[in-house]
């Protein structure tokens, strides 16, 4: 089996590519990921899909983040397979390379009407007004028990390592993956040591396929205080990873702290999860701290859509219902860079997005 990949290696490929920079890719007519990649409206949606992500090579993107969904391989193998080469192509043909997502720990309970096991193929029901069309979703502070995941039943779980290596495998060459982000977020909704042997499976198939592009997940939970002890998943995935990566949500003086303590780790940095305007986590601060830095990064979300994502995590207004949260800005968009109109939510960031890009490119 193969190992990480040294520090020297890394930084040749690093340093190799221009600045990494994207945002999370959902099409406005997705209702959620099931949408995305099912058979049911796959051509009108993928239309969809080349207007925007020609949008996003024309705002100065150069990737975009896509995350996978279990259940449409399961219920159609080879019609995922298709589907996702053509979304491949279709990103490729604008310049935009794919970080590809594979497992997820954003889930919700059994008890919940959006548990995994209620997911079915075709028409996706989504509630209005709330941030991924999901009432009761996984950020909601009233979950109180572990996140139920296909990964929990072990005959499933066969199937999921399955559906990991298979599309490893198939892309495992191929230069429109950019980088394999093995795991969403391990460890969220409680699932910590439900996680842990799953997330080890995940990286010994990483390391058998042995695909020219590295291997990361992302630290998610990681603060700016050097004193904080990381939970066993995230310190696996920053001690394992190819290049180290990180989500974060929060101002720009925590992500100054946080990419300090990252990159005692000797590796390349990326961000692939921000953008919380709500948060003070804004595109006039954050955006030019990354492109200073050379720190690849990944907003969440590029037109406002069916997953309303603009919207707060629903945990926030429970926070403010309980008399909480009155540091927040509910005036803003939470995600999302442009209207359904494809025009942008606030000009100005589109243009210093661009600048920027520019720079970066020039720098090269």
């Amino acid at each position: 089996m193969e190992r990480q990949w040294t520090k020297e290696r890394v930084w040749d490929w690093y340093d190799k590519e221009p600045w990494i920079r994207g945002c999370n890719y959902l099409g406005s007519d997705c209702a959620n990921r099931i949408d995305q990649w099912q058979k049911d409206g796959f051509e009108k949606r993928l239309a969809t899909a080349d207007r925007e992500l020609k949008l996003a090579a024309d705002t100065g993107f150069n990737a975009v983040r896509l995350i996978m969904e279990y259940i449409v391989w399961r219920e159609d193998r080879d019609g995922f397979m298709k589907r996702l080469d053509r979304y491949l192509d279709t990103a490729y043909r604008h310049g935009l390379r794919a970080v590809i997502t594979l497992g997820n720990d954003c889930m919700t309970p059994k008890d919940s009407p959006w548990c995994v096991l209620n997911q079915r193929l075709g028409p996706q029901k989504y509630d209005l007004g709330y941030h991924g069309g999901r009432k009761r979703s996984q950020h909601s502070s009233l979950n109180t028990e572990p996140g139920y995941s296909w990964l929990d039943d072990p005959e499933e779980a066969k199937k999921v390592y399955r559906w990991v290596g298979e599309i490893m495998q198939a892309y495992r060459s191929d230069e429109r993956v950019l980088i394999w982000d093995l795991y969403n977020e391990p460890g969220n909704a409680r699932r910590n040591e439900l996680t842990m042997p799953h997330l080890k499976r995940f990286y010994e198939i990483g390391r058998e396929v042995n695909p020219i592009q590295p291997i990361t997940s992302a630290a998610w939970r990681i603060n700016g205080d050097p004193a904080q002890k990381l939970a066993e998943v995230e310190q696996f995935v920053l001690e394992n990873s190819d290049l180290v990566s990180y989500h974060n949500y929060n101002s720009y003086l925590e992500n100054v702290k946080i990419l300090h303590k990252l990159k005692a780790f000797g590796r390349p940095v990326i961000n692939t999860e921000w953008l919380a305007r709500i948060r003070k986590n804004t595109i006039q601060e954050l955006f030019p701290l990354f492109f200073l830095e050379k720190v690849g990064c990944f907003n969440w979300g590029l037109v406002a859509g069916l997953s309303q994502t603009y919207e707060p995590w629903e945990s926030m207004w429970e926070a403010y219902d309980r008399g909480g949260a009155r540091d927040l800005d509910f005036t803003v968009w939470f995600h999302d860079l442009y209207r359904p109109s494809l025009r942008p939510y606030d000009p100005q960031e589109i243009e210093l997005i661009g600048q920027l890009c520019r720079l970066a490119d020039e720098r090269v």
